[in-house]
């Protein structure tokens, strides 16, 4: 089956969408371009599909390529059937394949190896076809160098017999998929470590099946585990299921009492720990899937946020001892001024800094000030307050105080961009400039920072960092190109993002507007060294120009499709001037009029739509909460109280929300509906305005429960929507989820019957697999 079908099968298109969009990626077209400019040929494909279609491409294609490199050397060995050819090019994924490569792989000299030079492979047969006959008397016949005795001879072909069953692939296959379904991972504290690992209270006693468990539980385990906190062991069940698996697979007849200590051995030493091993190497892979996914949506919505827009704005970022870093900018960003204040303890020189700051707000007519949301964050708001009300009494305008996040100002500040946009200004003032900045505009100032320091993931350390990288990068440039540019004040970080241009030609860009002034036109792109026809077809409809010669170059219409535009305005009576924003004749035009073998229905339906509002901003409304007077502080919370507040993340289970008091509440996804949610982000995204209730405050594990329903009832467990609970996952009434009962017992009866993958050479193993402790 081609690539393009068996993606096409699994995305619900069809396969000439999927081969479309296979030709244009291997052209050189970006996603972006590609999902806004290329509709008639991918069929309307948006840019998450066509990431999906890139993404699998690439995991199949590295699959044939496995696929060749397998056969060859089986080949080489002379041992290539056609069935087995068959079955190796019919694998849809690499853990079959590699089941199907193992009799054939190169491995160190084994046991059974050694047996079956000893010429032991015949003693098998036998054991095998004569259950009922004396296994001692059988080996009498065997004994060689090596194997001298009865027993050792015995032992022997058990290795051999083992490791048939470690190497078919069928069994293999058949065992993991089973233990996958039917098991489950159950977690215990380490003896001693219970403070330490208070945590994790939620796990130190806990039993869910494999596929209940959530992304965020699963790198919750490893994350315990890893930090000595939990013992994690995979109970796969009961064993004499899997023992009577290899049993039926072999024609094994366990009333020999030989052939079934094989069997048992064969489960316990090899196909339990490969299992086991797979088996957590799935779930692992289930949980960055699943936090890579939450990542994402988190930080679209961070990026995508409400712009406070072009207005004047001083940056706070707040602290005690160090002062209160200052700076104040125009609307378009630059920097007006800088001071640092010490209003707090133990300066408490808080007069004088109320006094420099309705100055600098005064003489740069400040409008917002911008607040970091970290240490000293609600007193600095304070500050900010009376600042506000000495303008107003001195006859002046309210600037509008707004609390931001400053996660990832620090980064910015030392970083090396940092460094050459402010050579001579103190690191820790660019903190209060990158804060002032992100209000005025979220995402021409996050882009400067790696997407993993903007602190909306969960165990972000914890998952692949290629897979996190290429995800985020992919939101990153998706956001910025949705959004779209100005040409002429973006900034390299910000241009780097731009579909088809790179950090060179990014540098170019600034550098030609440095040299020659503002640019005029899109045309004028073309005149960037190293721009050429390509990354200018790429980019140039995410880059605007506001006031240029050509009105279109405002605008999301390609410059490809001004032809286009000529035949509407012509078709209308009018010029392009006074087509643009004219919803009246334009609502009366229709599509298919203007459609052609190149430009479609779809493409022309996107231009008139853009025509009618040119460069729409796709980002919400700017809005701000307000937090409540007195709440400073964690035990300044009672249960029943409804305060205002940002939600600062969304993970799988619930969403964060910054009600002022330098940590973040949790609303379980259980405390969001009266309906069931499936997801949170169904119902919430990182960076909206939220009013929720206290439900539950744990000031020693700093914890605090909120809710979006408004009438419950502090202390009460959610009644309605019923959510689906791992055990121990704390909920915001104070409950948590029932355990399964009887863990602790099979957990005691599992550990008997198999081998935890913990220790000894089991430890040594997944340590390579990468779960060590």
């Amino acid at each position: 089956m081609k690539i393009a079908a068996i993606i096409a099968t699994e995305i619900g298109v069809k396969e000439s969408q999927v081969e479309t969009t296979l030709e244009l990626l291997a052209e050189g077209n970006t996603v972006p371009f590609i999902a806004r400019y290329r509709k008639e040929a991918t069929g309307g494909l948006d840019d998450s599909q066509l990431r999906t279609i890139e993404e699998r491409a690439a995991y199949l294609r590295e699959l044939e390529e496995r696929k060749q490199t397998i056969l060859a050397a089986i080949e080489e060995q002379g041992k290539l059937s056609d069935a087995l050819r068959a079955a190796i090019m019919g694998c849809e994924t690499k853990a079959r394949l590699e089941d199907l490569y193992l009799p054939y792989k190169k491995r160190r000299k084994t046991k059974a190896d050694i047996a079956r030079e000893a010429g032991l492979e015949p003693l098998v047969d036998e054991l095998v076809s004569n259950p009922t006959a004396d296994p001692h008397v059988l080996a009498s016949a065997y004994l060689s160098e090596g194997f001298a005795e009865e027993k050792k001879a015995l032992g022997g072909a058990r290795s051999i017999l083992i490791d048939r069953f470690a190497v078919d692939a069928d069994l293999v296959g058949a065992v993991r998929e089973k233990m996958f379904s039917s098991g489950s991972m159950q977690a215990s504290v380490v003896a001693g470590k219970e403070k330490e690992g208070a945590k994790f209270k939620d796990y130190f006693e806990f039993s869910e099946r494999f596929t209940d468990l959530p992304s965020h539980r699963i790198l919750a385990l490893l994350r315990g585990e890893s930090e000595g906190v939990l013992q994690l062991h995979l109970d796969a069940g009961e064993d004499e299921l899997y023992e009577g698996m290899i049993a039926q697979r072999f024609d094994l007849d366990t009333s020999s009492p030989w052939l079934a200590e094989a069997v048992r051995w064969g489960w316990r030493t090899k196909l339990y720990i490969s299992s086991g091993l797979d088996t957590r190497m799935r779930l692992k892979e289930v949980a960055e899937e699943g936090a890579l996914k939450v990542f994402a949506t988190n930080l679209r919505d961070v990026l995508l946020a409400a712009p406070a827009g072009q207005r004047a704005t001083l940056g706070l970022d707040p602290g005690y001892r160090n002062g209160v870093k200052c700076a104040a900018v125009d609307s378009t960003g630059k920097v007006l001024d800088t001071v640092v204040v010490y209003p707090h303890q133990p300066q408490n020189r808080w007069s004088e800094a109320v006094q420099k700051l309705a100055g600098i707000c005064a003489e740069n007519s400040v409008d917002l000030l911008a607040i970091g949301n970290g240490t000293a964050s609600r007193e600095t708001e304070k500050l900010a307050g009376e600042v506000a009300e000495l303008l107003v009494r001195a006859g002046g305008a309210r600037p509008t105080p707004v609390v931001v996040s400053e996660a990832g100002a620090s980064v910015y500040s030392a970083s090396q961009l940092a460094a050459e946009e402010f050579p001579d200004m103190d690191v820790s003032l660019r903190g209060a400039v990158s804060i002032a900045r992100r209000l005025q505009d979220p995402l021409a100032e996050l882009v400067k920072i790696d997407p993993k320091a903007i602190g909306v993931g969960q165990y972000q350390h914890d998952v692949n960092q290629t897979s996190l990288a290429r995800s985020l990068d992919g939101v990153v440039e998706d956001a910025v190109n949705g959004v779209g540019v100005d040409l002429n004040t973006a900034s390299v970080p910000l241009l780097e993002r731009v579909a088809g241009i790179n950090s060179t030609i990014a540098a170019n860009i600034v550098g030609y507007r440095d040299e020659n002034g503002v640019f005029s036109s899109r045309k004028e792109l073309k005149k960037v060294p190293r721009l050429g026809p390509k990354a200018f077809q790429q980019s140039a409809g995410f880059l605007r120009i506001s006031g240029g010669k050509d009105p279109l170059d405002a605008s999301a219409v390609h410059p490809e499709a001004y032809p286009v535009v000529n035949r509407i305005a012509k078709a209308a009576g009018c010029g392009v001037a006074e087509l643009i924003g004219n919803s009246r004749v334009l609502g009366n035009l229709n599509p298919a009029d203007f459609a052609d073998e190149t430009f479609g229905i779809p493409t022309v339906t996107d231009i008139l739509s853009e025509l009618d509002k040119p460069g729409r901003d796709p980002r919400p409304e700017f809005k701000t909460a307000t937090f409540k007077e007195g709440v400073n502080k964690i035990s300044d919370l009672t249960p029943g109280m409804i305060l205002e507040g940002t939600v600062t993340n969304v993970a799988a289970f619930g969403a964060f929300v910054d009600v002022g008091v330098h940590q973040d509440g949790l609303v379980h996804v259980s405390a969001m509906s009266r309906k069931f949610v499936q997801d949170p982000h169904e119902v919430v995204k990182s960076g909206q305005v939220v009013k929720v209730k206290v439900m539950e405050v744990d000031t020693e594990r700093a914890r605090i429960g909120l809710s979006l329903r408004l009438d419950d009832e502090p202390g009460q467990a959610p009644s309605k929507p019923r959510q689906a609970r791992g055990a121990g996952e704390r909920t915001p009434g104070g409950q948590r989820g029932k355990k399964n009962q009887g863990a602790g017992a099979r957990r005691q009866r599992a550990s008997a019957k198999s081998p935890n993958l913990a220790g000894g050479s089991l430890a040594d193993a997944l340590k390579k697999a990468g779960f060590g402790h």
